[in-house]
C-alpha cells in the first residue's frame, strides 16, 4: 500500500483565515502521512518542520510553471521542502491543438532535463482537457511522446474526463510515467461537487492498485458537503479497505 496525503488546495477555504495550523493537526491527527503543499507565510523549510513535527512530510513540491531563467529556484525551492518530486500544469490553451501541445512540449523539454539532473521528477498535473481526444489521440499521450523526461502525476477523476475513459485503463496505460496520484471521486459530471473518496463513480478500488506512485494524494476541488468531513470519510476508505497506508488505524 502506497502513503496517503493530501493536496491543500482541498481545505483551501477553511485554512484562507490564519487557521492553518489547527488544520494542519487534525490532517496530522486523522493520520495523513503526507501534504501537498507550502506557504500560509512560512519559508519552505519552516512548513516541512511544522509537518514533520507534526508526523507528516511533504509528498511534492507543486510549483508555478518555470522557464529556463527560473527552473534553478524551482529546484532549491523543492529541495528546501525536502521532496524529490516536482508538478507543475497547463490550462486548455496548450492542450488544444496538436500544434499547441508541440510549442508546450518545447517549453517542458527546456526545463525537464535540468530538473532530472537535479535528482527530481517533473510531472504534469492532469485535469480533463489533457485526456480529450485531439486528431485521433489523446492529448497527453501527444505531450508525453513528445517529452521523455516529463513524468506524471495522474488525477483518478479528471482522467475519466467524465466516463469518456476508465480510470484503471488511464492508469495502466501510463502506468511507467506515473509517480504521483491525485485521488479524487466524485459523480463524472461537469460542474457537479466531488465526492468523498468511494462515496462517487469512479472505480478506485480497482485504479489505484494499477501503477506504483510514490505517493497517493486525496484532493477534492469542491464538495456538496463539509469538507472536512470528505476528508475524514476518504481517509477512513481508503485506508480501511487497504488501497492507502495511513498513520492512524481504521
Amino acid at each position: 500500500m502506497k502513503p496517503l496525503a493530501i493536496q491543500l488546495y482541498t481545505l483551501r477555504d477553511a485554512m484562507q483565515d490564519g487557521n492553518h495550523l489547527p488544520i494542519l493537526q487534525e490532517l496530522a491527527d486523522i493520520g495523513y502521512k503526507g501534504i501537498e503543499g507550502h506557504g500560509f507565510g512560512m519559508t519552505n523549510r519552516e512548513f516541512r518542520k511544522v509537518i514533520e513535527d507534526m508526523g507528516m512530510s511533504s509528498t511534492s513540491y507543486f510549483g508555478p510553471n518555470q522557464t529556463p531563467e527560473t527552473i534553478n529556484q524551482f529546484i532549491d525551492e523543492a529541495h528546501e521542502l525536502g521532496v524529490k518530486d516536482t508538478v507543475n500544469g497547463y490550462g486548455t490553451r496548450e492542450y488544444k491543438t496538436v500544434d499547441s501541445i508541440k510549442e508546450l512540449a518545447e517549453k517542458l523539454n527546456s526545463v525537464a532535463p535540468i530538473v532530472k539532473a537535479a535528482g527530481l521528477t517533473y510531472s504534469m498535473h492532469n485535469h480533463y482537457w489533457e485526456f480529450e481526444m485531439v486528431d485521433g489521440r489523446l492529448a497527453i499521450e501527444w505531450l508525453l511522446d513528445e517529452c521523455p523526461d516529463v513524468t506524471m502525476e495522474l488525477d483518478l477523476y479528471w482522467c475519466t474526463n467524465f466516463g469518456a475513459q476508465k480510470a484503471a485503463d488511464m492508469v495502466t496505460k501510463f502506468k511507467d510515467r506515473v509517480v504521483l496520484m491525485h485521488v479524487k471521486d466524485g459523480p463524472m459530471v461537469k460542474d457537479e461537487p466531488m465526492t468523498a473518496a468511494g462515496a462517487g463513480k469512479v472505480d478506485l478500488a480497482e485504479a489505484i492498485p494499477a501503477a506504483n506512485p510514490n505517493w497517493l494524494i486525496l484532493e477534492m476541488d469542491f464538495c456538496a458537503t463539509d469538507m472536512m468531513q470528505a476528508v475524514r470519510e476518504s481517509y477512513q476508505y481508503l485506508v480501511g479497505n487497504a488501497l492507502a497506508s495511513g498513520n492512524r488505524p481504521v
